[in-house]
């Protein structure tokens, strides 16, 4: 045979070979793709899991949006109906747990990219005594009424703590919702739940060796615990979180924006969602092992971090589909712990825990905030915030279980307690304008001590009239008024601030600044800024319907005055354009006009001087 024909020969034979292969290849993959899950050669309980609770999340929101109910409704039914309390698929609990801990994460990290340590700061007044208060009431209520029903002090004690903390999913995606977030109102409601999670760190840590003092404890528990013990506990704890804090404000500021810039610059956007990924829950995992922070608070840090960079709003949108994916998970998770029974057998019990959690606990927040000297409205907003309970509070419960203190009855209860409170919270929110209302129409105490001899809440009788006329009344004092006041300053033009934080009020009159405290849909806030001898108002803060409320008390007191306002969206512009006739700012719009310009700048003048030469 010919060497051209041999070689002819055994490429044709190697081609069949491999078809051969080939075949032999798809009917292995057939024969693979048939096997039932229980003949597979690997587990695949991840996949199942995530595969059924994503499914039926999505029927049940549907059906629960159709039903004009939020859908953090359906999420939660979903996880009822995968849960080992009801009939039928019974998904794997722990490994829900664990995915939808990576949903908290995420989401705290995405909040700490929006929030900068001068704006926890600006807040600590109000959020770090108010937090602390508040824990105490609430778990002062938990165990009276645990007293009441029989329990020992250890079980009420730790039936008040998991009573006393909210939730930070619940909370993030309620203020997220309701455009809250980087509202004053948001900023305290976020420090306000940072100081719990720090708080709940701290009681993680000390529940083993008090446990011997609490109650009974378990095989193994620590039967007592010595004063200096713990004192060394309570050292080394705080120790630790200084720690971590200190590393992440001095070490991690300058580390991690220059690793995303030097990640950026590869100009991958695999390589830009890898990294920010893996620093969310490489810093909330090393946080938690090595220094027994929580996740949620460890990522919360590595997002403030990371802030820092220019590059955060780009991390913030990347990690967005992730965040909200693996949240839902979370609230799956929620409904697969609540068993229905407990609302048969122990409903008068389940009955009094939503009492303490929805109506104590935030009754005390609600006082707290008005005797801050902070709006109704701030304070019901924090109010309805903290209605809630979740993470922290099966945490506690689950440690009280293994420790002896609590009982698998008063674990039912609590989580009983957050299924039906996370279900409430949306119309708890909604009911914050009805109840503003009716709160000032008939409590002559709220009024009181909303606004009682507040020296912040009017400006000072040596304010010149001049200045008050013909001015410019300017709302918020954020990144964005912060800039306008600037402005106005430079070109020595007067202007009154009305902001809701008191702190950033006091600091603007000690640089000589004219500002009022308080809420500016009200009208007295308004008034007290001379607004109906204003020759503008500028809204600078994003919130649709308080803005329309100021413009309606401004046009009422001062018809002609200019109104020029801020929005995130088209519909609400086309709104606020269509009722109040303001000029309406939207964000995008005004940027892609501010870029057109410069582009503009930079190439007309090159061509129009063509032009002449040709002529």
């Amino acid at each position: 045979m010919p060497k051209s024909e041999a070689s002819l020969s055994q490429i044709l034979g190697s081609h069949v070979a491999r078809l051969d292969l080939r075949a032999c290849q798809r009917r292995r993959a057939l024969a693979y793709a048939a096997l039932p899950l229980k003949h597979m050669p690997h587990s695949v309980t991840l996949i199942t899991t995530i595969a059924v609770s994503f499914g039926l999340a999505l029927l049940m929101g549907l059906i629960a949006n159709r039903l004009k109910l939020p859908v953090l409704v359906g999420y939660l039914t979903a996880g009822v109906i995968l849960g080992s309390n009801t009939p039928g698929f019974v998904a794997d609990i722990e490994l829900s747990g664990q995915l939808a801990e990576i949903g908290v994460i995420l989401l705290m990290f995405g909040v700490g990219l929006h929030f900068s340590l001068n704006d926890l700061l600006a807040v600590r007044r109000i959020a770090l005594p108010g937090a602390i208060v508040q824990i105490v009431v609430a778990t002062i209520f938990g165990a009276i009424v645990a007293h009441a029903w029989g329990w020992n002090t250890g079980a009420a004690i730790v039936f008040g703590v998991a009573l006393s903390t909210a939730s930070t999913v619940v909370l993030l995606r309620a203020l997220e919702q309701r455009g809250l977030l980087k509202s004053v109102n948001g900023s305290i409601a976020v420090g306000w739940l940072v100081v719990e999670d720090l708080a709940m760190v701290l009681v993680l840590v000390l529940m083993p060796p008090l446990s011997g003092l609490l109650g009974e404890p378990t095989e193994g528990a620590a039967a007592g615990v010595s004063g200096s013990e713990l004192f060394l506990t309570l050292l080394l704890t705080f120790g630790k979180v200084a720690i971590f804090v200190a590393l992440m404000l001095i070490v991690g500021k300058r580390v991690f924006p220059w690793l995303l810039w030097h990640v950026a610059s590869t100009n991958s956007t695999e390589l830009f969602i890898l990294s920010v990924i893996a620093v969310a829950i490489g810093i909330a995992y090393g946080s938690a092992m090595l220094f027994g922070v929580s996740f949620a608070l460890g990522a919360f840090f590595a997002g403030m971090v990371m802030r820092e960079s220019e590059l955060s709003h780009r991390a913030a949108q990347e990690s967005l589909p992730l965040r909200d994916a693996f949240s839902v998970l979370f609230f799956v998770s929620v409904g697969m712990l609540f068993d229905p029974h407990v609302l048969i057998d122990q409903p008068l019990r389940v009955i009094a825990t939503l009492a303490i959690i929805i109506i104590g606990k935030s009754l005390a927040a609600f006082f707290l905030v008005l005797v801050f000297r902070y709006p109704l409205n701030t304070a019901l907003t924090v109010s309805a915030s903290l209605a809630q309970i979740g993470e922290f509070s099966f945490i506690l419960a689950a440690l009280g279980v293994s420790l002896g203190l609590l009982s698998v009855e008063a674990q039912s209860l609590i989580v009983a307690g957050a299924f039906i409170s996370i279900t409430l919270n949306p119309l708890v929110f909604r009911v914050i304008e009805p109840a503003q209302a009716w709160i000032r129409s008939r409590s002559s105490l709220a009024r009181i001590l909303e606004r009682s001899d507040d020296p912040l809440a009017e400006l000072p009788t040596t304010v010149a009239s001049s200045y008050v006329t013909n001015h410019v009344v300017l709302v918020g004092y954020g990144r964005v008024g912060r800039r306008i006041g600037e402005a106005l300053a430079e070109q020595g033009l007067p202007f009154v601030v009305a902001e809701q934080n008191r702190d950033m009020v006091e600091a603007l009159r000690k640089r000589g600044t004219h500002a009022v405290a308080g809420d500016a849909a009200e009208p007295a806030v308004l008034i007290q800024a001379h607004v109906a001898r204003a020759a503008m108002l500028v809204i600078a803060v994003p919130d649709t319907l308080r803005a329309r409320r100021m413009i309606e008390i401004a046009r009422m007191l001062n018809p002609p005055i200019e109104v020029i306002v801020r929005t995130h969206n088209e519909e609400e512009a086309a709104l606020l354009r269509k009722e109040s006739d303001a000029t309406v700012l939207l964000g995008e719009h005004e940027l892609a006009l501010s870029m057109t310009r410069l582009v503009m700048e930079k190439i007309n003048p090159p061509q129009t001087e063509k032009r002449r030469e040709a002529v």
